[in-house]
């Protein structure tokens, strides 16, 4: 293990990373949080009793910023360099899905309020959680999340969290706010707000000027997309072998297999998302967990093939609406993947869709869907 700040310090000198002084300052932060951390008795150790001290977690971190200016490398720094045991780093969205399984075993044994029987329950193996992509788009996490954080902090654990927006600006116009605006409050009162804005789009650098849809799906078209992952990942080529893959959980007991996954970034080929009986909790699943998706070998569609159409229409409107960036071989240009026979018409929408992902302004929005999602209809 070395400091936070070593290793960024490294990465510079390397010359792979470029000197940022909002990064840089972050990361000095990270650097006393680390070393606060190793140094600091866990609640309920020997030592922490003797010296008959309350359990008081060090303050956490929340760091947010426009996309690509870093937030995921620091994080990474962070968790890999953070020398304690009892560290856990998760997606905002999933350990959302976690809180909501275990407040209902909670409710089946548990007569009481909930909320601190699951706060105690996962402070019990967790010191620092870190958050990746904090965004708070419905109302049943907006109405627990100030109560739940609360408990966790007092239970002793240190949160830190990256976001593309600022505490002020989670679950904006969000349905029934007013109870989410004691969450923003403990967020601001105790984790220090940190923002990384600076001019350098870096994943908008790695993704590159060129091309993000190749056509046709043939082995060049492969290896460029391979060659975008790694830029994408920070991931060495030569060790192509060992990139790792996951199982994720899309709801219902049910998982979906990711040949390769890797901060962020997931490959797919066009059979295993579309060929497949998925549906649109599949495809959400993907989208909130993947700021990009790579899929290789999208074919020609049209009647013959109307179900793995169809698949692809819902998972393109995924995608789109959590502003997933998309890269992908296939074989024909996007108006021209299903032009005639039935179904022809509604495909238009999707092969829109997919021209304005390729597009600059597009490539330039924050991963996640918009906090309004569950804003009231308007009177």
């Amino acid at each position: 293990m070395t400091s936070v700040l070593a290793a960024y310090d490294a990465l510079v000198a390397a010359g792979e990373l470029q000197s940022d002084p909002e990064q840089r300052a972050a990361a000095e932060r990270l650097n006393r949080l680390q070393a606060e951390l190793e140094a600091s008795p866990p609640r309920g150790s020997l030592l922490r009793r003797l010296a008959g001290r309350k359990a008081e977690s060090p303050r956490g971190i929340y760091l947010w910023g426009a996309v690509g200016r870093g937030k995921s490398m620091l994080m990474d720094l962070f968790y890999d360099q953070l020398g304690i045991q009892r560290k856990r780093r998760v997606h905002f969205h999933a350990f959302m899905q976690d809180v909501h399984a275990r407040m209902r075993e909670a409710r089946k044994s548990e007569a009481g309020d909930p909320i601190p029987v699951v706060a105690a329950s996962l402070a019990q193996n967790v010191r620092c959680l870190a958050f990746d992509e904090m965004v708070v788009n419905n109302s049943a996490d907006a109405m627990i999340l100030s109560r739940l954080f609360t408990a966790l902090i007092g239970c002793g654990v240190t949160v830190v969290a990256t976001s593309n927006r600022p505490p002020c600006d989670l679950y904006k116009d969000g349905l029934n706010r007013e109870h989410f605006l004691p969450f923003i409050a403990l967020i601001e009162g105790r984790l220090d707000i940190m923002g990384l804005n600076g001019p350098t789009d870096y994943r908008r650098h790695r993704l590159g000027d060129g091309k993000r849809w190749f056509v046709p799906a043939d082995a060049a078209a492969t290896e460029a997309l391979s060659a975008a992952f790694f830029r994408l990942t920070d991931y060495p080529p030569e060790d192509r072998a060992h990139v790792p893959s996951l199982d994720l959980d899309v709801g219902g007991g049910r998982t979906l297999h990711v040949p390769k996954a890797l901060k962020g970034v997931a490959v797919f080929s066009f059979k295993r998302l579309c060929g497949e009986a998925r549906g649109a909790a599949d495809y959400l699943a993907v989208a909130r967990h993947f700021h990009a998706v790579i899929l290789v070998g999208i074919p020609r569609m049209g009647p013959e093939n109307r179900n793995e159409a169809a698949r692809f229409v819902t998972l393109i409107d995924s995608l789109y609406e959590y502003k997933v960036k998309l890269l992908a071989s296939a074989a024909a240009e996007p108006d021209a993947l299903y032009v005639a026979g039935d179904g022809a018409f509604e495909f238009e929408r999707t092969a829109s869709r997919l021209a304005e992902m390729q597009s600059d302004d597009y490539l330039a929005l924050g991963h996640g869907q918009d906090d309004a999602a569950d804003r009231a209809a308007p009177a």
